[in-house]
């Protein structure tokens, strides 16, 4: 009866600083084959480790503002190093239109721009379980300057804030179960009415349906009734 839309769902997952959310991910991504990964473009340095295409499309900031102007990008954002983050468009709706569910890494305001094109889209927001817990992170990492950690708190308060604009937050306290729960979740939206693209009675449905509302029945099998319709 009921026909649900073919295409994927879009899956926004934001978070604060130190939050696992690179980790809960790649669990998600190795767990869930018909999962994609949305890789974004940046202006800034590759890193040792890093992979292009892999991590992220590195491009100049000429080439990134060329974008911009082309109209290349769902949404961008500049860093706190001034260094340009976008997330593409084109490539994303052929994703999607594959009927494959995209997850996006994207901070609170390209959550926000991505909502108002996407009124669908899934919002999950990543917390550590203490701002202690995150402090430590930091600083096992080792590299950020005192003045780098001063930021990321703030912009780590800021983004908690942004969480009642969210469908789900989830505390990653253990990897696996945060996994787990957002796959709970990503199973959960598939039964959203907005999925159901149309409801189709069949007619021996409707004929049933005829049957069970007459005043008098007439004691005829409902295969006979169907019969009778068919001529």
């Amino acid at each position: 009866m009921i026909k649900q839309k073919k295409s994927g769902n879009l899956i926004i997952i934001s978070g604060t600083t130190c939050a696992g959310k690179g980790t809960v991910i790649n669990k998600l991504l190795e767990r869930n084959h018909n999962l994609a990964l949305s890789i974004s473009y940046t202006s800034r340095p590759i890193r040792d480790g890093e992979t292009n295409g892999k991590d992220y499309i590195f491009i100049s900031r000429d080439e990134f503002e060329e974008k911009i102007k082309n109209g290349d990008f769902l949404e961008y954002a500049k860093s706190h190093r001034e260094d340009y983050y976008g997330t593409p468009k084109k490539e994303l709706q052929e994703i999607l239109a594959k009927g494959k569910d995209v997850i996006l890494e994207v901070n609170v305001d390209g959550a926000k721009n991505i909502k108002e094109m996407f009124p669908e889209v899934l919002l999950i927001f990543i917390m550590a379980p203490s701002m202690e817990e995150v402090k430590k992170r930091i600083k096992e990492r080792g590299k950020e300057s005192p003045k780098q950690i001063i930021e990321r708190f703030k912009s780590a308060y800021r983004e908690i804030n942004e969480i009642p604009h969210y469908n789900y937050v989830v505390i990653n306290d253990k990897v696996i179960n945060a996994v787990d729960k957002i796959e709970a979740i990503i199973k959960a939206s598939k039964c959203q009415v907005d999925r159901i693209e149309a409801i189709n009675v069949e007619s021996e449905e409707e004929i049933l349906h005829e049957f069970l509302i007459e005043e008098k029945f007439d004691n005829k099998p409902i295969s006979e009734k169907i019969m009778e319709n068919n001529k």
